[in-house]
């Protein structure tokens, strides 16, 4: 399982390789709705934002993550951002996570194509046999787009992480296994024929 720079691209999102570039249209899509109030890092500021960016890339020059931008094939933008992280080759598993998308592309194909773009990349090319999620417990909408795409909640990891108000966040993890892959595919590819 090896992990590399790699392009992905469907009908609706192409995600690229995260780059430098990317993040003035990050910080212009995605700062400043108030959707990472479950994030650990609060990336509503231009400045924050930015350093998330540069950390993606130090993680990126290690090693350790694979991150992506989230480009809408139809305008050619920036509307978000995922990553593959707390990648393990020898149990040929990672996490896909520190996902987000732009208040106007959220409930649209964006999100279902790049979970389907990277599930498949997961599988079918780097052979894991687990993909893994997680989210802040409270984060009802997270659990509930989890559950739809047709990951497994596992159960509660609790007193998990400190927010930046220092409170400690539950976070539930989710999970997909090389033999449910092709039933996932198909509810994903599913999802993206409805019109």
């Amino acid at each position: 399982m090896e992990i590399r720079p790699v392009t992905l691209e469907g009908t609706h999102v192409r995600l690229e390789t995260l780059r430098a570039e990317h993040a003035d249209e990050l910080v212009a899509t995605c700062t400043g709705h108030g959707m990472f109030q479950f994030f650990p890092i609060p990336m509503e500021t231009p400045a924050v934002m930015r350093a998330f960016v540069a950390h993606s890339l130090a993680s990126l020059a290690k090693g350790t993550v694979l991150p992506f931008a989230t480009i809408e094939r139809k305008s050619g933008h920036v509307v978000g951002s995922t990553s593959y992280l707390a990648i393990e080759p020898q149990h040929k598993r990672l996490e896909i996570g520190a996902t987000f998308i732009a208040p106007s592309r959220q409930r649209s194909a964006v999100n279902t194509e790049a979970k389907l773009l990277q599930l498949t990349h997961c599988f079918e090319v780097l052979g894991c046999n687990r993909v893994e999620f997680k989210t802040d417990a409270r984060n009802a909408r997270s659990r509930a787009a989890l559950a739809r795409i047709g990951a497994t909640e596992e159960g509660v990891f609790r007193a998990h992480m400190v927010m930046p108000d220092g409170a400690l966040r539950d976070s539930v993890y989710f999970s997909v296994v090389a033999r449910e892959w092709p039933a996932v595919k198909e509810r994903l590819t599913r999802k993206l024929e409805r019109p």
